[in-house]
């Protein structure tokens, strides 16, 4: 019967239907400044590099976009998606910096050391420099490279700011979160900053009190209405939204104010405001000659935070977690490009797949000494046809509480299954360890004016459970755990468990550096670590020893 279900579930994917005829909706959430070159180009010789567009919203849950069922309105992201390809089998991580890693190098957290958490703002940590990234590839053949938005891959070096990991321009935030008018964050009590750059200084002349999605995407328009559009360019927009803190506009609460769960009505708030934005950066698009030869991607960094007003239902668990609510996104292509518009994709995608999917489509070159996790999947979503890809490592954490009944017993000698890890295989999921909060929660949990989990749907598991598998095809929902029922598809998880980690590199997740604090760098977040310090340090080091020998040796003379 499982066989008949999935079989029928993979039809699904196959649907195809019309083209895009975007309107002239206009929004205040980034106005397109004046048409500079008159109306849009005539289409000069033809273009095979096509312009990325890669927007990545933060912390939006599963069901926070209208065609997933949503009370919130998301009229642009509705139409992008319903004219592109809907991608309802894609994943990424559970947190910020990881999905921005994958996404960046196209491999998996156990490969760049940043298994553990997220970058912390007082950390000597960043995306380890070794790695060659995605807009460093794609400028190699020509490409404009421009990021707007928030960073979260470490800067406690100057080498590890966006402009020197291969954009041409930066203007946005280093950290994970902070005030969306103020930009000023602070990571604990008395360590607090300013975190707003532009490209490698603080952008004290840009602080003018506005809203960061409408600063964002005024910034957008900027950079496209100056660019050439015959000549290709790679813009990667991070919106800020809708992470908390929970701040918006006041107009955006008119549709929502019948939401009693105040968390709840400024999400939705937020996010009417995002999707505005959204639908100004698709104008400007059209308006200064780059659509035609365009792809968009739309993408969330991880799932909703129920507790700050998101929503996965009927996903189980939330963002920092690796249940289906903290790792399976919202997500869809639009392009003129694409093969079958309209569609559904239901193969399997993941974060890593659009680094060489995206350098591929740039006529770029893949280098053979790169062990890339990611694969082209192009043809999947343009065309209908299976993803190269058959699993996913969600990840291996070995730095994560351990659970407390975890051992190599119930691993079957095979994976100590105290350390937090998951991964996908074909239809099968299995979670090992502490996989985090665990609950379902329903949209009627929104209902009252504070949190309610009384909404909530729990699981009492019995004591010392910690494997479990699921057939995420049939249940997609995480209700049935079938690792006591099918122990030889547990064992050959484990096995590829164990394979992956083989690979794996030291994690990297150091002790916060008190020469972090904003104090001492002009009350600015930014890079504090002076490469000059070190070497100054160490030749001081190596001058003593050099002394220290010349004395011991006049001694023995």
């Amino acid at each position: 019967m499982v066989a008949a279900v999935l079989a029928g579930l993979s039809l699904l994917s196959l649907l195809t239907c019309g083209y895009l005829a975007w309107g002239s909706r206009r929004g205040s959430a980034g106005e397109a400044p004046g048409n500079l070159l008159g109306e849009e180009p005539a289409a000069g010789a033809p273009r095979s590099q096509p312009h990325i567009i890669f927007i990545l919203a933060d912390d939006q849950g599963f069901r926070d976009v209208g065609y997933h069922g949503s009370e919130i309105r998301t009229p642009t992201l509705d139409k992008l998606a319903a004219e592109g390809v809907k991608l309802e089998n894609y994943y990424v991580q559970p947190m910020c910096t990881p999905s921005r890693s994958q996404l960046i190098t196209g491999k998996y957290q156990i490969h760049t050391g940043l298994q553990h958490s997220i970058i912390r703002p007082t950390q000597p940590n960043c995306l380890p420099l070794d790695n060659v990234t995605l807009p460093q590839k794609l400028k190699e053949v020509g490409y404009s490279t421009h990021m707007v938005g928030k960073w979260h891959l470490g800067f406690y070096r100057r080498e590890c700011m966006p402009t020197q990991r291969g954009f041409d321009s930066f203007f946005g935030s280093l950290l994970g979160s902070g005030d969306y008018y103020t930009h000023f964050k602070c990571d604990s009590p008395g360590i607090c900053g300013y975190d707003l750059y532009e490209n490698n200084n603080a952008a004290w002349d840009h602080d003018n009190g506005i809203y960061s999605t409408q600063m964002y995407t005024q910034k957008v328009q900027q950079i496209l209405a100056s660019h050439n559009p015959r000549k290709p360019i790679f813009l990667y927009i991070a919106y800020q939204a809708v992470h908390s803190p929970l701040q918006a506009p006041g107009r955006y609460f008119e549709h929502y104010r019948s939401i009693n769960n105040i968390n709840r009505r400024r999400y939705a708030a937020m996010l009417a405001c995002l999707d505005e934005a959204i639908n100004n950066v698709t104008l400007a698009l059209r308006k200064y000659g780059y659509y035609e030869n365009s792809i968009i991607i739309y993408s969330s960094d991880n799932g909703g935070q129920p507790m700050a007003g998101g929503s996965n239902w009927p996903l189980r668990g939330s963002k920092g977690t690796y249940w289906e609510g903290g790792i399976r996104a919202v997500g869809f292509v639009h392009s003129p490009l694409l093969k079958n518009k309209g569609s559904v994709c239901k193969e399997l995608v993941h974060i890593t797949d659009w680094f060489p999917t995206l350098i591929t489509l740039a006529e770029g070159q893949l280098d053979e000494d790169i062990q890339l996790d990611g694969y082209d999947v192009w043809e999947t979503i343009s065309e209908g046809r299976r993803s190269p890809r058959v699993d996913i490592l969600h990840n291996i954490d070995p730095i994560y509480t351990k659970a407390k009944n975890g051992s190599w017993a119930a691993g079957y000698g095979i994976w100590n299954t105290a350390i937090q890890s998951a991964i996908r295989v074909n239809h099968w999921k299995l979670l090992t360890g502490n996989p985090g909060y665990s609950d379902w929660v329903p949209p009627q949990a929104f209902s009252n004016a504070g949190p309610n989990r009384w909404h909530n749907e729990r699981v009492s598991w019995s004591a010392g459970k910690t494997v479990w598998l699921f057939n995420i095809t049939a249940d997609p929902y995480e209700r049935v755990d079938l690792s006591a029922r099918h122990p030889e598809v547990v064992k050959q998880l484990l096995r590829r468990l164990s394979q992956f980690n083989k690979t794996a590199v030291p994690v990297r997740y150091p002790p916060k550096d008190p020469r972090s604090n904003p104090k001492l760098n002009g009350g600015v977040w930014g890079p504090w670590f002076k490469e000059d310090e070190k070497k100054k340090k160490s030749d001081k080091s190596k001058g003593a020893n050099k002394q220290k020998k010349i004395k011991n040796k006049k001694k023995a003379n």
